[in-house]
């Protein structure tokens, strides 16, 4: 038999969201358990940025604080362990854990995050969240004075426009596509295929094809100190699958005002979900934990209720 415990909420994810929707129940008093299995979006940075009184903090330290913070609430348990699957039966969620266990809650917060697709590049990968990042807000900064690379045509208008007081020079890289519109003036644009990416003299060294397919000669290639792109979305965790709930169309859940998903008592917090009026999620530290919060007192209003 599966050895089963009960709380009032179970919150999945223990990132920013999911640690301060923990927080917020605990202030309460309420019964809470939190899953964290080692998995975070972020987990290739650093250091955070933009996050106020903690810019430049290492994202461990972030969580190793917040965990410590929580242990001053009674009520609160912490689980190191990933939850397999999630269903809803007689008005109550069972989470069914890798150990073997089950937990059964009254509510349900999911704050699993997404999964960064990134452009089909050979090297993207290896530098994701150092030198190869999505976010000139969190990443661009470091790169003052310095050579930046955009690659992709729909985020260059926007993001050339971004990085325009902070980078000596920007790069678009179209692989292929057509020049976008409203580039600003002075954008150095190069129309080849990306054929990969590599860490080179403290920068990227991005590979261009040329007109037959073949690499272009070394002298051609494009070295910048950071490389910008777009990546895709997917759920990191399979509970909204399991659960029916609604998708915008960026794959993340879609939530209203007070975080509520499509179905009653699931709360989503943290870059898994947004509004349908957003195109994306407001993928930061400080939007996500104030996401979490607001998950959290959406299921305790629920509770309240009942």
């Amino acid at each position: 038999m599966t050895a089963s415990t009960h709380t009032d909420v179970a919150v999945i994810g223990g990132g920013p969201a999911g640690l301060q929707a923990a927080l917020t129940l605990g202030r309460v008093h309420r019964d809470a358990v939190l899953f964290d299995d080692g998995t975070y979006r972020n987990a290739t940075v650093s250091h955070m940025h933009n996050v106020v009184a903690h810019d430049g903090t290492p994202p461990a330290d972030f969580r190793a604080d917040a965990r410590k913070q929580l242990t001053a609430y009674d009520t609160v348990s912490v689980r190191e362990q990933r939850v397999e699957s999630v269903e809803e039966a007689d008005g109550l969620f069972r989470l069914y854990v890798a150990d073997g266990t089950a937990v059964t809650a009254r509510a349900l917060v999911l704050a699993t995050g997404v999964r960064d697709i990134l452009p089909p590049v050979p090297g993207l990968d290896a530098m994701w969240g150092d030198l190869v990042a999505h976010c000139p807000f969190c990443h661009g900064h470091e790169l003052s004075g310095q050579r930046v690379g955009i690659l992709g045509t729909t985020i260059a208008p926007h993001l050339s426009g971004l990085l325009g007081r902070i980078a000596s020079e920007i790069v678009v890289l179209t692989d292929g596509d057509a020049v976008p519109d409203g580039l600003p003036v002075g954008t150095i644009v190069r129309t080849e295929r990306v054929v990969s990416a590599e860490r080179h003299d403290g920068g990227v060294r991005v590979v261009l094809a040329g007109a037959d397919g073949e690499p272009v000669p070394a002298g051609t290639t494009e070295q910048v100190a950071g490389l910008f792109v777009k990546p895709e979305l997917s759920q990191s965790a399979p509970f909204a699958e399991q659960l029916g709930l609604e998708l915008n169309a960026s794959g993340a859940v879609r939530v209203d005002e007070f975080a509520r998903s499509s179905r009653e008592r699931v709360l989503c917090a943290g870059d898994m979900a947004h509004l349908p009026t957003y195109p994306m999620p407001m993928a930061s530290v400080v939007a996500a934990a104030a996401s979490g919060q607001l998950a959290a007192s959406a299921a305790i209003m629920a509770l309240t209720a009942r």
